[in-house]
């Protein structure tokens, strides 16, 4: 086996009723539900206008500046995949634009987490098929490899397998497991109810906020009370004012 030029040909996916399920979960509640641990930076931005990306993750590592593997993952696809593509960070030359998507919906391709840059930004903001890069230019990608297909990546300091659950929203991107689907789905359903609660008690007054000053003692907080005179300086600043005098 050629390691960094390897293409697998099948792996287990997350189910279709698993991505249904997180697909209306707001991408902060379900990022709460695993630590905030498994969630891509801020330098990943929506290329689209808006909607929401879930499905499972087709993973692509390329070459920086080469799209060739990304060529090939948009061959093997299966509808509903959400290609992910480790480009290494680069930013001088896009790997996909205009037309690798439109090839891409042909394909019932979900979306792109894109681990570099695109190109035909308009285009793509028209077309409005979720992805999420690092940015735009227009310069173009070669197609002479390496890369591989199918194998773990790293983007945004998350590790993706693929078949893993790839959602992303106006907060960003991030990856569940696909052996944590269940657990976290439950977990997030119930960070969703409990924020539902909580927006209710905001919009009738009656939201307790006792925990502020609870935490801040128990954290060892100092809170100080003092009063000032007219034209008199705080303490700290008096002190400050009497050794310049004595100097």
């Amino acid at each position: 086996m050629t390691i960094g030029f390897r293409i697998r040909k099948s792996w287990t996916r997350v189910s279709h009723d698993a991505v249904e399920q997180f697909r209306n979960l707001p991408v902060a509640n379900v990022s709460d539900c695993m630590s905030r641990m498994f969630a891509g930076g801020a330098n990943l931005k929506r290329m689209d206008r808006d909607g929401v990306l879930a499905g499972p993750a087709l993973t692509v590592k390329t070459r920086p500046g080469s799209n060739l593997l990304l060529h090939k993952a948009i061959e093997m696809a299966q509808p509903g995949d959400v290609i992910v593509v480790d480009g290494g960070g680069e930013t001088s030359a896009a790997v996909m634009g205009e037309m690798m998507m439109l090839q891409a919906i042909q394909r019932g391709i979900a979306g792109f987490v894109i681990n570099g840059v695109i190109r035909d930004a308009d285009a793509l903001m028209e077309i409005n098929r979720p992805i999420f890069a690092l940015g735009a230019t227009h310069r173009g990608p070669h197609k002479d490899g390496p890369g591989e297909i199918g194998f773990a990546v790293s983007i945004g300091g998350i590790v993706i397998e693929a078949g893993d659950l790839l959602l992303g929203d106006g907060d960003g991107v991030l990856c569940v497991p696909r052996d944590q689907i269940e657990p976290i789905h439950l977990a997030a359903l119930k960070k969703q109810e409990a924020e539902g609660r909580q927006i209710e008690q905001t919009l009738a007054g009656a939201l307790d906020r006792s925990w502020i000053d609870r935490s801040l003692h128990e954290l060892g907080c100092e809170f100080v009370e003092y009063c000032l005179k007219a034209g008199q300086a705080p303490i700290h600043r008096r002190r400050m004012i009497s050794e310049r005098q004595i100097e």
